[in-house]
């Protein structure tokens, strides 16, 4: 490696945008040792170069207000990186340049990257770059991380930055500082403290804003005499009030001469006269989400056809195998297991390609933030943002959508609770399914069990809330969103496009291999060798009818419950082939190709399932595990087998509990 460079900037400032477009698919993600705080590392060559890059987690400031910021500072301080590269939004310098002057003061060199040049010239503001390096005494430049074409002028201050190893003049900044009465004790106490990466102004404004991890860092390295001076320096709030005033002071002196903006009317526009009013905001935004989840379909459909023609091939394949005299086994693992996985893995990533491109699009034009604003309040009695709703709502089309999309959210704990609530919301499968059965054996009180079945849903989604919320979002993260909204733009397409397909194939790369090992051992368990020999999974299934019968379910409603773990059309196709005497693997396969139902299945139900049994199948399939494919994504977005595995099991549990319950009150009615 040649260099390592740190990306730093607040949430929205085009990190994520310039990480992903310098790395491509050549990056690492995971969570920083002993920390749920998400770990972005890449890789990228230019001239023959090979550069480290590290993706700081998103925060607002440098301080110690979330494990994010403690990350985030202690990482710089190591004096990993040789360089810090530090992302400010041009089209709102005056908020976004509060990053850069919390950072002065740390002694890692830096550059500064006024990012969404392109929106602020849209807006009418002139930045003279030139100007603000001068005053800052570090390399500026001006940049659309979206343009391709910038990327030129990017590597070449990249590489001024690294040989100039330049630091921020805080000279100005200093001064401002100064005027705070306790400043100059508390720069007399701390001057000789020696802690690395660390000025002694930036830890004497730290200490004067109340900063526990420093504070904490001084008593280990000062006499007990001057803490106790510090101390009696820092009482009350004022002083962290003051170092905000003269942060801002400074930063209006940097862009002094610098910018210049065409005055426009500042008044809302029309959208957001709807989205912020108080009755109309949020049945606006849901409005919006849910149009966007049907528009996900228009570009899905193309590469759900694929995956038909994928299905197609089989058949094919399945016969030309058979007359070349195959065996069944194999003939069942290259068709049943290989090529249809193949198939409904495309079909479903079909969904995920277009819920990226819509709600990116979304993102990209500035509408995604004000739907964090509406539903903010909601979501904060969760413990979540406002951005969990768009999973949410994403997760009545598909689970895996739902997953994909809450990788908006910045903070690690928020994003994995929010997966977790997603999954008690019944998918479009589920949904194809579930009035289906609840017709047959309810008849005109069906749409009774769809209301029960959504008022479990909301009980579901709070319990869980409250089991994962206490280890997921500490107390101190449950706080309300202070945000600028962003001002509506024209999209990139051509930055939002590689976006969409970097992001679809690598989702497909890792859905894929836990698809075909899902599926693969569910054939293999259901698979009879001779004709008559029961499969695995039905020894099973009757070894533990015993158990399953408390739940409610015989062993072959109990074995429709497991496959609707892997697929909840699969689960029809396994009742059929049980209470008809076929074959399970093949049953299941052609369920989840969307085969059609058999001609039968009513009267197979009806004839051999009582009213309670099927009231306690419904709620099971409904709130299972999702799917494998669910599963998968859920591994690729939190980066997590434990916490995976631990969502995995809980539903599976929560599911066969919820089965139980249903099943004895069917009995106490019918």
């Amino acid at each position: 490696m040649s260099a390592t460079i740190a990306l730093l900037g607040q949430p929205n400032s085009g990190k994520s945008t310039l990480f992903n477009s310098l790395t491509g698919l050549r990056q690492h993600v995971g969570n920083w040792p002993g920390k749920t705080v998400e770990k972005k590392e890449g890789t990228f060559t230019h001239n023959g170069d090979t550069y480290s890059v590290a993706d700081l987690p998103g925060s607002y400031s440098m301080s110690a207000n979330s494990d994010e910021e403690v990350i985030t500072r202690d990482f710089i301080a190591s004096g990993k990186a040789d360089v810090v590269c530090i992302l400010a939004d041009s089209s709102q310098l005056e908020r976004s340049l509060f990053m850069l002057a919390d950072y002065a003061g740390l002694s890692a060199p830096c550059f500064l990257v006024l990012n969404m040049a392109d929106v602020a010239n849209e807006r009418g503001k002139k930045i003279d770059a030139k100007k603000i390096e001068q005053k800052l005494g570090i390399p500026v430049m001006l940049f659309s991380a979206t343009d391709k074409k910038a990327y030129d002028t990017f590597y070449a201050t990249l590489e001024r930055a690294l040989k100039e190893k330049a630091h921020i003049n805080i000279s100005a900044l200093e001064a401002e500082y100064e005027k705070i009465g306790g400043y100059h004790d508390i720069m007399n106490c701390i001057s000789d403290c020696d802690i690395p990466g660390y000025t002694p102004m930036w830890l004497t404004v730290k200490t004067l804003e109340h900063d526990k991890v420093v504070t904490a860092k001084l008593k280990n390295t000062l006499p007990e005499s001057s803490m106790q001076q510090i101390e009696m320096q820092t009482t009350g709030t004022e002083t962290a009030i003051l170092t905000g005033e003269c942060k801002f002071r400074w930063i209006d002196s940097i862009l002094s001469g610098a910018v210049t903006e065409t005055k426009t009317k500042a008044a809302l526009g029309k959208l957001d006269r709807i989205y912020t009013h108080k009755f109309w905001g949020k049945p606006a935004v849901v409005l919006t989400v849910l149009l966007g989840l049907l528009a996900s379909f228009i570009p899905a459909l193309p590469i759900m056809g694929i995956g038909s023609g994928v299905d197609a091939l089989n058949a094919a394949i399945r016969s030309s195998l058979t007359d070349s005299g195959a065996s069944t086994f194999m003939t069942g693992i290259l068709c049943d297991v290989l090529i249809q996985s193949l198939s409904y893995v495309i079909k479903m990533l079909g969904f995920v390609f277009g819920v990226t491109l819509v709600f990116g699009l979304l993102e990209e034009v500035g509408v995604m933030a004000r739907i964090s604003y509406v539903f903010d309040n909601t979501m904060g009695k969760l413990g979540l943002q406002g951005k969990s709703v768009m999973p949410f709502l994403v997760s009545f089309g598909c689970t895996m959508g739902g997953a994909a999309g809450a990788r908006v959210i910045d903070n690690w704990g928020q994003k994995v609770l929010t997966i977790a609530l997603a999954w008690a919301v019944p998918c479009g499968a589920a949904w194809a399914i579930i009035p289906m059965l609840s017709t047959v054996f309810f008849g005109a009180g069906a749409p009774l069990i769809i209301i029960a079945l959504l008022l479990t849903m909301i009980l579901h989604m709070w319990i869980t809330a409250k089991i994962f919320g206490r280890k997921l979002v500490k107390t101190e993260e449950k706080c309300g969103m202070i945000m600028e909204l962003p001002p509506y733009h024209k999209p990139k397409w051509g930055a939002l496009m590689r976006y969409v397909f970097g992001r679809t194939k690598d989702t497909f790369f890792r859905v894929v291999k836990v698809v075909l090992l899902v599926c693969g051992i569910f054939w293999l368990l259901s698979y009879g060798g001779r004709t008559g020999e029961n499969s695995i999974l039905e020894k099973f299934g009757l070894a533990i009818e015993p158990v399953t019968e408390f739940f409610g379910m015989p062993w072959q409603l109990f074995l429709a419950f497991i496959a609707s773990s892997v697929g909840k059309e699969g689960a029809v196709g396994v009742i059929t082939a049980l209470y008809s005497g076929g074959s399970i693997g093949t049953a299941f396969s052609e369920a989840m190709a969307g085969g059609e139902r058999a001609a039968n299945l009513n009267e197979l139900l009806l004839a051999n399932v009582t009213r309670p049994e099927a009231l306690a199948f419904i709620f099971a399939i409904t709130f299972n595990l999702p799917c494998v494919v669910a599963l998968a994504a859920t591994y690729q977005e939190i980066h997590s087998i434990k916490w995976t595995a631990k969502i995995a099991l809980y539903y599976t549990v929560s599911a066969l509990l919820l089965g139980c319950i249903a099943y004895h009150i069917g009995m106490l009615i019918w």
